[in-house]
């Protein structure tokens, strides 16, 4: 891939169009369903007024691109967050295309975003700009059509508030519109921890795979939110020592391994890591290019750029966060030879059980926790062994694999769909 500035590098959208073209190109893909699949199908944006609690009036822009409902119907997060942009939103609803492809569920890609600073807002002024939000996209959602889910800053609580606006408008409750609910409204067992699990089933198949011991295999965790504290607390129960754990204001680093139980119950206690005594303080920039085994971004987009991939130690990245790693640092880290579980297949672990909840809620049935985790490791192991397979027959690395294998499913539906005219 040619050379390109930085700003270019870190746009989602062209890190996301760059490897595309590249895998397109590679499965020789039809030039008509070249153009279909390389843009969103729909793209959606509202102007979302909300009655502040201090009586003024103020104007949120959201968004809500649907890529491709071509497999099924879109499924995907709503993020909130001042750094929120289109091509932002663009590029996450196509890698839901293609991580719903390459796990092989009936979902086609979307995402939804607001900019917003929730942490300067009450929870009364965030329902209502929830609420006005679902309203104003309420003809391109439903169970049968975009199924919305939590993201960066959103919860359960939200879903909540989606679900029960969207159900006014129909008259009738509908749980499905929406996963990752509360388990009294519908919510699934297991989804929660869903992801984090996701990633330690990934972990495990890479070390199989590499023929890599487990017990010792030092880990570091950049991002300790819903993902990277889940997975650093199941990681650590099956053995692997947890040496680092990075976040945006600080980092931890202990070579004997981190007690994650602890450092969870530190940080329920203080609404931080920093200060933990079981751990050095760290540069969380720095972190990342020490010494591990396994190295899991988990927090944000474009962690590890061509400025830091020719640094980085790691023999295993397994992607925790969606588009953690840009195009050219892509290319680093292949002729590094790190061994690279790419997001669209290390984090999928949220959609499947997303998609059990899905499921779930349509059937009025819901499962034991244990079926949902079988159920999901089952379609994890088989897709990460689809993946190597095509990369070993394609001779290419394994992001590349991913993404020609996710292109060719969808592909062949829609041409098994024939295009409407």
């Amino acid at each position: 891939m040619q050379t390109v500035s930085l700003e270019h590098e870190i746009n989602p959208w062209e890190a996301q169009a760059a490897r595309f073209d590249f895998a397109a190109k590679k499965l020789n893909l039809n030039e008509g369903l070249w153009k279909m699949l390389r843009y969103p199908e729909r793209e959606i944006i509202v102007h979302i007024p909300v009655m502040m609690d201090d009586g003024n009036i103020e104007v949120y822009t959201g968004f809500r691109v649907q890529h491709s409902v071509a497999r099924g119907p879109g499924k995907g997060g709503v993020r909130y967050s001042p750094e929120v942009t289109l091509d932002e939103v663009r590029a996450l609803a196509s890698w839901m295309t293609w991580k719903c492809a390459v796990a092989n569920i009936p979902f086609g890609g979307a995402k939804g975003g607001v900019v917003c600073d929730p942490k300067k807002m009450s929870l009364g002024e965030l329902e209502r700009m929830t609420r006005r939000y679902t309203s104003q996209l309420i003809e391109f959602i439903g169970p049968e059509k975009d199924v919305l889910a939590p993201d960066m800053n959103t919860n359960e609580q939200v879903m909540a508030w989606i679900m029960d606006t969207y159900s006014m408008h129909m008259r009738q409750t509908v749980t499905s519109v929406v996963t990752g609910k509360p388990l009294s409204i519908g919510g699934s067992r297991g989804r929660r921890e869903a992801t984090g699990r996701g990633l330690r089933i990934m972990c495990n198949q890479a070390l199989r795979y590499l023929n890599m011991q487990r017990d010792g295999c030092r880990v570091i965790v950049q991002g300790f939110g819903n993902v990277g504290s889940h997975a650093a607390r199941l990681l650590m129960e099956e053995g692997y020592r947890i040496v680092g754990i990075a976040e945006i204001d600080g980092a931890l680093y202990n070579p004997n391994g981190i007690d994650v139980h602890a450092l969870l119950e530190y940080r329920e206690r203080n609404s931080t890591i920093l200060g933990y005594k079981g751990a050095e303080a760290a540069d969380t920039d720095e972190l990342l290019l020490a010494e591990c085994e396994i190295l899991i971004p988990a927090a944000t987009e474009n962690v590890i750029t061509s400025r830091n991939a020719e640094r980085i130690q790691a023999r295993i990245l397994c992607e925790g966060s969606n588009g953690p790693t840009t195009a050219v640092a892509d290319d680093i880290l292949a002729d590094k030879r790190v061994f690279v579980i790419p997001d669209i297949l290390a984090n999928a672990g949220g959609v499947i059980a997303s998609y059990f909840e899905w499921v779930q809620d349509r059937q009025g049935y819901f499962w034991k926790e244990q079926v949902v985790n079988e159920n999901m490791e089952a379609i994890m192991v088989e897709s990460f062994d689809s993946v190597l397979r095509y990369a070993e027959a394609h001779g290419v690395h394994n992001r590349i694999a991913a993404c020609m294998l996710a292109i060719d499913r969808v592909a062949f539906t829609i041409q098994q769909r024939g295009i409407y005219a």
